[in-house]
C-alpha cells in the first residue's frame, strides 16, 4: 500500500530551506556493527514450516572516498512436520568503490553445516550507460553483461534515501547484488511511506535504536524484488524495514513468499561517519 502525504504539509516542506539543503547534501552512510534476532513472522502451508528462529549479523564500513564494505552473515533454523530441523547459513563480504561503478562480491552458503551450492565469487562493473558486466570466478567461470541502468546494494540505500527526502513514495531500479550464483539482475520496486521525524514514534523501537538513533529522521520502507523482465508477477522475496538517514536499518520483515521472519534489532554500534564530502 502507497502511503500518501498530505499536499499542504509537503508543500510547507518542499519550500522549507532546511529542508532544500538536506535534500541537495550528500548521503552519508555511518559504519556500523548491527545484530538482528530472526523469528517466524508467517508460516505457510506449503512447505511445512512450524517455527524458525536465527541471527543476522553485519557489519558495514568505508565511505565515498575509500568504498564501502559489508559482512553479512544469516542463520537461520527452520522447523517443519515434514523435514525436520534445516539449519540454513549463508556468508556473504562485499567491497563497492565510492563511485558506485565496481564491486567485488563472495559468498557461501550452508545448509546442516555442509557447503550448499559452492563458493560465489566475482567482479562486477557498471559502464557509463549504466550496463552490467559481470566476470564470474566461482560456482563457475563465466562472463556475461546486462544492459539498462543497474546499480550496487550500496547505491540502491542511497538512492532510497534520497527518495525519501525529496518524499517520493516510490523508487523502481534494476538491482545486481551478486546473490544466489551471482547469475542475476532484479527488478525492484521499492514502496517509501512517510517520513518519521527524529525522535518521533519511539514506543515500538528497539532499545539500541532508542539509545543511538533518535537523532535521525527515519522511513517505512518495502523492497519486492523480481526476476529480470518478471515485475508484472509475484515477487521473488520482499523486504520490509525502517531505514534510517544513516542507513541502519530496523524492524526488520522478510518474505519469502512461504513464509516470513521478523528481525528484531538487538545489538548496534554505531560510528561517526567520515569527513568524506562525496
Amino acid at each position: 500500500m502507497r502511503l500518501l502525504v498530505a499536499a499542504t504539509g509537503l508543500s510547507i516542506a518542499l519550500l522549507s530551506p532546511a529542508f532544500a539543503e538536506a535534500a541537495k547534501s550528500p548521503v552519508q552512510l555511518a559504519p556500523h556493527r548491527a545484530v538482528y534476532d530472526l523469528s517466524l513472522m508467517r508460516a505457510g502451508s506449503s512447505n511445512g514450516v512450524e517455527n524458525a528462529r536465527g541471527r543476522i549479523a553485519m557489519e558495514f564500513g568505508g565511505d565515498a572516498c575509500d568504498g564501502y564494505t559489508l559482512k553479512y552473515r544469516q542463520v537461520t533454523i527452520l522447523n517443519s512436520s515434514e523435514s525436520g530441523s534445516n539449519t540454513l547459513d549463508i556468508q556473504t563480504a562485499t567491497y563497492e568503490t565510492g563511485d558506485g561503478r565496481s564491486m567485488h562480491f563472495k559468498s557461501t552458503s550452508f545448509r546442516q553445516g555442509m557447503l550448499k551450492d559452492g563458493e560465489v565469487d566475482g567482479d562486477a562493473k557498471l559502464t557509463a550507460q549504466g550496463d552490467l558486466n559481470v566476470d564470474l570466478k566461482q560456482p563457475k567461470k563465466t562472463v556475461f553483461g546486462s544492459t539498462g541502468e543497474t546499480v550496487f546494494p550500496t547505491e540502491h540505500l542511497k538512492r532510497l534515501i534520497e527518495a525519501g527526502r525529496r518524499g517520493d513514495t516510490t523508487l523502481s531500479i534494476r538491482v545486481y547484488d551478486g546473490s544466489n550464483k551471482g547469475d542475476k539482475v532484479y527488478d525492484t520496486l521499492g514502496l517509501i511511506g512517510r517520513r518519521i521525524e527524529p525522535g518521533a514514534a519511539l514506543t515500538s523501537v528497539e532499545e539500541p535504536a532508542r539509545q543511538q538513533l533518535s537523532a535521525q529522521a527515519r522511513w517505512p520502507i518495502t523492497i519486492s524484488y523480481f526476476e529480470g523482465g518478471q515485475a508484472d508477477r509475484m515477487p521473488v522475496y520482499r523486504i520490509s524495514f525502517e531505514l534510517y538517514e544513516n542507513g541502519v536499518s530496523r524492524d526488520l520483515k522478510l518474505d519469502y513468499g512461504d513464509f516470513a521472519l521478523r528481525g528484531e534489532l538487538k545489538t548496534l554500534d554505531v560510528q561517526t561517519p567520515s569527513a568524506c564530502q562525496r
